[in-house]
C-alpha cells in the first residue's frame, strides 16, 4: 500500500492537536506556581504552605516531582501500546480520543483548589489532579508524536510538518499567557469580586478551547488513509534497550533534556520576572508572547531555508548559544536606569531567535532518527522513541519547576529577589552546556 501524500488543509490539522495540548501544559507552566505560591502583592492568597522542607525544598516543588514521576513512569507504557496496537482504525488516533476529555477536566481541576487558603487539603488535591492530567495528556501526545514521522516520509516533509507542529505549540503558549487579561476581562465585565474565581473562569474558557483543538485533529486526519505502519511485536525491554544504546539519540536527549530545564524556568517565572524584577503588570506577559510568537514566525522561512542549505546541527548549536545569553540577561533584569519595558522587550525579541529553530529542528531530527532505526531494525519503534524523548522531558520540566521553586525560598518579592535572578544563571549554564553536548552529534546529511 503507497502513502498518499498529506495535504496543506491536514498539516494545518495535526498542527491544532499541538496547539491544543500546548494551552494545557503552559498554563500548567505560567500559572501553576504563581497561583500556588504568589507574590506578597498579587491580590492572589497562599494555598499551600510556603515553609521549607530539610531547607532546600518547599510543598510545590515536591508536589509537581510526585506528578511528574507517576507521568514518566507511564510514558513507556502508552508507547509500548500504541506502537503495538492492532486497531483497525489505527495504532494513535483511537487512543488520542479517549484522551482529549479527561485532559480537559484535570487541567481545569489543578486551579480550582478545594480551599480558598493555605490547606493540606490543597496539596493532596493538588498531587492526584496533577497526576491525573499528566496520564491523561500523555495517552494524547505520545500517540500525536509518534504520527509525525509515519505521515512525513521525506526529510524536507518532516521538517514542513515540524513547523506546522511548531507553530501550533508557539500560538497555544500565546493563548495560555492570555490568562490573567481574560480574567481581569471577566471579572470587569461580570462584577467579580474574587480575583482567584476570575481566574478559575479564565482558565475554564482556555481548557475547553483546548479540548476543541485537540479534537480537530483527531477527527480530521485519516489514520488508516495517509500512514503506512505496521505494528511491531518487540517486546517494551527489548524495545527500550534498543532505543536507549542508539548513540546519535542519546546526544539528542542530553541535550534536548537541558534545554528542557531551562526552558521550563524561563516559562515558570515570565510572571515573577514582569512584577517583581521591573515591577510592571502581570498583564504585560500576553504582549510579551505575543511579541515572541510573532517574531518567531519571522524566523520559521529562515530556519526551513537554510537547514536545507547547512543542515539542522550547526544552526541548533548557535541557537542554545544565544539563549544562554537570553537568560544571563535575567539576572540584570531591573537594575541600571533603563526602561524596564525596553528591558524585557529586548530580551524577548532575543528569545524568540532560537526558539524558533528549536521549536521545529528537534522533532524533525528526532523523526529522522527514528526513520534510520526503522530501516535497521525493521521494526516500527515511533512511540517508545517519543516516549523516551517524553520521559525525559518530563523529568526536565519537574526539575526545571523544582528548581524555580527552590530557587524562590531565596527571594521571590520586590527587595528581596535574589532567587528569582539565580535561576537566570542556571539556565544560562544548561543551554550553554546542551551547546557544547550538541557539537558531538553526528548529523546525517
Amino acid at each position: 500500500m503507497s502513502q498518499k501524500a498529506l495535504p496543506f488543509s491536514k498539516q494545518l490539522a495535526y498542527s491544532f492537536g499541538m496547539m491544543g495540548w500546548s494551552v494545557m501544559i503552559n498554563l500548567i507552566s505560567v500559572i501553576l506556581i504563581y497561583l500556588y505560591l504568589p507574590p506578597a502583592d498579587s491580590g492572589l492568597p497562599n494555598l499551600i504552605t510556603q515553609v521549607a522542607i530539610f531547607g532546600i525544598f518547599n510543598a510545590i516543588a515536591i508536589i509537581t516531582a510526585s506528578g511528574r514521576l507517576v507521568d514518566a513512569i507511564y510514558d513507556p507504557i502508552i508507547a509500548q501500546f500504541s506502537d503495538s496496537s492492532k486497531n483497525p482504525k489505527g495504532r494513535r488516533i483511537p487512543l488520542m480520543k479517549w484522551a482529549i476529555l479527561p485532559s480537559f477536566i484535570f487541567c481545569f481541576l489543578i486551579f480550582y483548589p478545594l480551599k480558598q487558603e493555605e490547606s493540606t487539603i490543597n496539596i493532596v488535591w493538588l498531587i492526584i489532579m496533577l497526576i491525573g492530567f499528566y496520564v491523561s495528556s500523555t495517552t494524547y501526545i505520545i500517540p500525536y508524536n509518534a504520527l509525525l514521522p509515519e505521515l512525513a516520509p521525506s526529510s524536507e516533509d518532516k521538517v514542513r510538518l515540524a513547523t506546522w507542529q511548531s507553530i501550533g505549540y508557539v500560538f497555544g503558549i500565546a493563548i495560555a499567557s492570555n490568562a490573567f487579561n481574560l480574567a481581569d476581562l471577566l471579572q470587569t465585565f461580570f462584577l467579580i469580586e474574587s480575583r482567584i474565581m476570575s481566574l478559575q473562569f479564565s482558565i475554564l474558557i482556555m481548557c475547553i478551547l483546548a479540548g476543541v483543538f485537540m479534537a480537530i485533529t483527531v477527527f480530521v486526519i485519516d489514520e488508516k488513509k495517509y500512514c503506512v505502519s505496521k505494528p511491531h511485536s518487540v517486546p517494551m525491554k527489548l524495545a527500550l534497550k534498543q532505543t536507549l544504546t542508539n548513540k546519535r539519540f542519546l546526544l539528542f536527549i542530553v541535550a534536548d533534556f537541558s534545554y528542557f530545564i531551562a526552558v521550563t524556568i524561563i516559562t515558570s517565572g515570565l510572571l515573577y520576572f514582569v512584577t517583581v524584577l521591573l515591577q510592571l503588570p502581570e498583564t504585560l506577559g500576553n504582549k510579551l508572547m505575543i511579541t515572541m510568537v510573532l517574531v518567531s514566525f519571522i524566523f520559521y522561512p529562515i530556519v526551513n531555508y537554510f537547514s536545507k542549505k547547512i543542515g539542522k546541527k550547526i544552526i541548533i548549536i548557535v541557537s542554545f548559544i544565544l539563549l544562554s545569553i537570553v537568560f544571563l540577561g535575567i539576572y540584570f533584569l531591573g537594575k541600571g536606569n533603563v526602561d524596564p519595558e525596553f528591558q524585557i522587550y529586548s530580551l524577548i525579541i532575543l528569545a524568540a531567535i532560537p526558539l524558533a529553530s528549536l521549536n521545529i529542528l528537534p522533532n524533525a531530527i528526532l523523526a529522522e532518527i527514528i526513520e534510520k532505526d526503522t530501516l535497521d531494525t525493521n521494526t516500527n519503534k515511533e512511540g517508545i522513541y517519543f516516549a523516551v524523548r517524553y520521559f525525559f522531558v518530563k523529568i526536565a520540566q519537574t526539575f526545571g519547576i523544582a528548581f524555580f521553586a527552590m530557587f524562590l525560598l531565596y527571594g521571590k518579592d520586590v527587595g528581596n529577589d535574589f532567587g528569582i535572578r539565580l535561576t537566570g544563571v542556571l539556565g544560562f549554564v544548561l543551554c550553554f552546556l546542551a551547546a557544547l553536548i550538541f557539537t558531538q552529534f553526528k548529523e546525517k546529511r
